[in-house]
């Protein structure tokens, strides 16, 4: 039996009264505007530290604040603080966090809205494109990775993703952009094509849509980290940016004239934060806040957006930590040119020490000592062909060690957190949010600011 036959029924209609009680959400006495459009933007993985060093970088080597930041300086938007714990855990992972905000209920780490008792939750982009409103999602990984999967599907592993993408097919949402190109062989994307789908490869390609549905695969896992893409030219032609990703998303959507909803995630942030990837965190960090531009300028001029921006859960708590020379130390960062994946992805067993020192230095201007090198190496002695290019596997950790003495970077694991994190929400709507919520508050928020009603 497939899937979504074991879906909970749930009606969509039009709110007349509030679905939610009114003294869990709403800070103040007076009802807010409807919300036509709702941008939910999601830098997977991010602690408050990430939040930090990216703000950190832009104001030593641009002389400005991020986007994000200066949203709070300004007191354009409402802040809370958000509890992310899981059903089975108080660290949560993805689709569990995901499943949170799509289903509005807690499920277990590694589900997608599907309870222990098998009540599949109808997820909330299903919920507004019955309700009539155009609905995508855009990501720096796999399209059908966990993050999007949860506004969208029920499954009872994340990690099934073959069959997520099958399982997008028949809801035929209008915009679905990201990586994972191996998860969409050719017989899938012909049934995409033959129920209307403009199915899309690479940047200029993208840039030519002018029309929904739209499928988008632009690299057959996740897209490359920002630092990377920055300086290989010919990525940079293939492979859009999430900015451009969610300016092309938002421009389609908009079409529709009952409004639209689009959840748009810095994937690669997390990715970074498990391999303690500095420049990678840090970097893909500056292109989500990118993309909070693009959303916030248009959400600004429209009038009718909510943008709500945040994260599923904090990762490896990444900081900047005190030392007599922590200023200069930092601003290394400022000339990075690759990220530690690039580093590890091309060395061998073959490698020398002053062949990996000159790899480092090249690629991030730090000159590591040959004893610091050979600790490094040791690790690919120990590996076969099945370890090389496995972040799990490559000394990640032992890299990112050495570069906190010459970095001032810290981190405290390489895994998720139960941190509290970041939320800011924009635009219509805004006086709905508590300074401190639940992850699966955010649900019903977006139902109620919209004016939809959920039985």
């Amino acid at each position: 039996m497939r899937r979504r036959d074991f879906f909970r029924n749930t009606s969509i209609t039009l709110l007349g009264s509030s679905f939610f009680p009114i003294h869990k959400l709403q800070a103040k006495n007076y009802p807010p505007k409807t919300a036509r459009n709702i941008i939910f933007m999601v830098s997977d993985g991010m602690s408050i530290g990430t939040l930090n060093l990216a703000s950190l970088l832009l104001q030593r080597k641009e002389g400005r604040q991020s986007h994000w930041l200066s949203l709070y300086e300004e007191e354009k938007v409402s802040r809370a603080l958000m509890d992310t714990a899981s059903l089975s855990s108080l660290i949560t992972d993805s689709a569990a966090a995901s499943s949170a905000w799509g289903g509005g209920v807690r499920v277990k780490n590694g589900k997608l809205n599907v309870s222990e008792d098998g009540t599949h939750h109808t997820p909330i982009l299903q919920k507004f494109k019955a309700a009539g409103k155009a609905v995508g999602c855009v990501t720096t990984v796999p399209i059908t990775h966990a993050t999007p999967a949860g506004f969208s599907v029920t499954n009872a592993s994340r990690g099934d993703m073959h069959e997520i993408a099958e399982q997008y097919l028949p809801l035929k949402f209008d915009v679905m952009m990201g990586g994972g190109r191996e998860y969409f062989p050719p017989g899938l994307l012909a049934r995409y094509e033959a129920t209307g789908y403009t199915v899309v490869k690479n940047r200029d390609q993208m840039l030519q849509l002018n029309k929904t549905p739209a499928l988008g695969i632009f690299n057959e896992n996740g897209l490359p980290y920002a630092l990377d893409h920055i300086q290989d030219i010919t990525l940079q032609q293939n492979i859009p940016t999430l900015a451009e990703m969610s300016k092309t998303a938002i421009e389609l959507l908009n079409k529709n004239k009952q409004g639209f909803v689009l959840q748009i995630e810095g994937g690669k942030v997390d990715w970074a934060a498990h391999a303690n990837d500095a420049g990678a965190l840090i970097y893909d960090q500056i292109a989500f806040d990118n993309a909070i531009k693009v959303a916030i300028d248009f959400a600004s001029k429209d009038g009718n957006t909510m943008v709500i921006i945040t994260t599923d859960h904090g990762n490896s708590n990444p900081g900047l930590f005190y030392g007599d020379n922590a200023n200069q130390q930092f601003d290394k960062l400022q000339h990075y040119r690759y990220t530690n994946e690039w580093i590890l992805n091309g060395v061998n067993k073959s490698f020398t020490p002053a062949q990996l020192i000159e790899r480092i230095e090249a690629a991030q201007g730090i000159a590591i000592t040959k004893d610091e090198a050979a600790s490094i190496l040791v690790h690919y002695e120990q590996l076969d062909e099945a370890g090389l290019y496995n972040p799990r596997k490559l000394p990640f950790r032992q890299l990112a060690a050495i570069q906190s003495g010459y970095t001032s970077i810290g981190w405290g694991a390489m895994d998720h957190s139960a941190d509290y994190v970041e939320l800011a929400i924009y635009g219509p709507g805004r006086d709905l949010i508590k300074p401190f919520i639940k992850n699966t508050d955010l649900h019903y928020l977006m139902l109620q600011a919209t004016g939809i009603k959920n039985n």
